[in-house]
C-alpha cells in the first residue's frame, strides 16, 4: 500500500499533471485506485475502448501490437493518459512480463476533481496547449528542411560536366566533316555544276 507521499511523487511524474500544482496533485493521487497484476496478464488489447491512466509502481509491462514489442516500460512510467480525454479505441496492448502494481485514474474519476477543483482542468488545457504549439514548431521547422532539400537539386551525371561537353563538341565536329565529305562525294558523282557566269564553249557560239 502506497503512503500519500508515494502517490504524490507518481502522479507527479506524469507528463500532463507535472506542471500541476502540489494541492491539485494531492488531490489527484488521492483518488487514484491501486491494482496488483499477475505476470503474462493483459492489462488491455489494442482496439478496446480506453478510459482509464496507468502508473507503473512496480514491475514491468510491454506494449505491443500483435506480437511486435514497441517499448517496455517500468516503474514511474505511465500510459494510456489520452484516454482521459476521450473515448478512442487503444492504438496497441499492455502486457505484464511480470508481476506489476499500478496506480489507476479513471476518466470519470479526473471529471469528478475537475468539477470540484476546476483549477485543475485550466492547467491541463494550459500544458496540451503548450504541447500542441511546441509539436507545431516542430513539425513547421521539418516542412522548412524538406522543402529546401526538395528546392536544391543534385547534379549526378554519369560522366562529369566537362567530359560532357568534350564530348559533344567533339560528336559535333565529326558529325560537320562526315556531312562535308558526304557533299564532296555527291558532287563528284554528279558532274560539273552548271554556274552561268563562266562559258562552257569559249567563247564559240553555234550560232
Amino acid at each position: 500500500m502506497l503512503t500519500s507521499v508515494d502517490r504524490l511523487l507518481f502522479v507527479r511524474g506524469v507528463p500532463i499533471f507535472k506542471e500541476l500544482r502540489d494541492d491539485f496533485l494531492v488531490r489527484l493521487a488521492s483518488i487514484m485506485d491501486e491494482l496488483a497484476f499477475p505476470p503474462d496478464y493483459t492489462i488491455f488489447t489494442e482496439g478496446q475502448e480506453g478510459r482509464s491512466l496507468y502508473i507503473v509502481v512496480s514491475g514491468r509491462v510491454s506494449v505491443h501490437l500483435k506480437q511486435q514489442e514497441l517499448a517496455q516500460l517500468a516503474q514511474g512510467t505511465c500510459f494510456g493518459e489520452m484516454s482521459l480525454f476521450d473515448a478512442e479505441p487503444r492504438s496497441a496492448s499492455v502486457t505484464t512480463l511480470e508481476s506489476c502494481e499500478c496506480l489507476i485514474l479513471t476518466q470519470q474519476q479526473l471529471y469528478e476533481a475537475i468539477d470540484e477543483t476546476p483549477g485543475i482542468a485550466v492547467n491541463i488545457i494550459r500544458m496540451l496547449s503548450r504541447r500542441i504549439r511546441e509539436l507545431n514548431k516542430e513539425l513547421n521547422g521539418k516542412k522548412q528542411e524538406l522543402s529546401h532539400h526538395q528546392a536544391t537539386p543534385v547534379y549526378t551525371p554519369s560522366v562529369p560536366l566537362f567530359e560532357q561537353t568534350d564530348l559533344q563538341r567533339k560528336n559535333s565536329s565529326n558529325g560537320t566533316a562526315t556531312a562535308k565529305a558526304a557533299t564532296e562525294a555527291d558532287s563528284a558523282k554528279a558532274g560539273p555544276v552548271y554556274q552561268p557566269e563562266v562559258s562552257y564553249f569559249n567563247g564559240n557560239l553555234p550560232y
